[in-house]
């Protein structure tokens, strides 16, 4: 067991992952439970190196292939999301929120196809699982031949605090 301590939600979120790691044959090493839980736990988007800072807490000799071969694994068993256009990592609260299951979408696609609205004044990221933008995606690109086989959607724009200016956007959503 690690030394670090996650909040109850994440310690929830990490015991579903280990089940589903377990129901499809895999295995979620402490590493890569440390790894999640950190993801979890930032509440925003956060990058390898980031993560790389937290896990050094715990493990002083860790380094940065320990973090990138954790996450390869949480991305292929569809816990966490990368947000390329931050080059940072999310968890996949669809994936590990029991009342959605292993979310898989119909018609073929990839079995989360996520979008991502990324608020431009606060950078808080929310993640949608609308299955209506997928099959949108699919449609229009079957007329042309081409078949959809992943897909990332990531908008910019302002969240409601920040669209509104209610909350000045360097103070929304308590950052600073």
């Amino acid at each position: 067991m690690t030394g670090h301590m996650f909040t109850d939600r994440t310690g929830a979120l990490l015991d579903n992952a280990e089940r589903l790691c377990v129901a499809r044959g895999s295995r979620l090493t402490e590493l890569r439970r440390q790894v999640l839980g950190l993801v979890l736990d930032a509440g925003r988007p956060v990058g390898a190196y980031d993560l790389l800072d937290g896990l050094r807490a715990d493990k002083k000799g860790a380094a940065p292939p320990t973090v990138y071969r954790a996450l390869d694994f949480l991305l292929e068993q569809g816990l966490i999301h990368k947000i390329e256009r931050l080059s940072a990592f999310v968890g996949c609260t669809h994936a590990l929120d029991r009342s959605h299951g292993d979310h898989a979408h119909e018609g073929g696609c990839h079995p989360h196809a996520a979008q991502f609205l990324i608020c431009t004044g606060c950078g808080q990221v929310t993640e949608l699982d609308d299955r209506n933008i997928v099959h949108a995606l699919v449609d229009a690109t079957r007329g042309i031949g081409f078949t959809v086989r992943q897909s990332t959607v990531e908008a910019e724009g302002l969240c409601g605090a920040c669209g509104t200016g209610a909350i000045p956007p360097a103070h929304a959503h308590g950052r600073p």
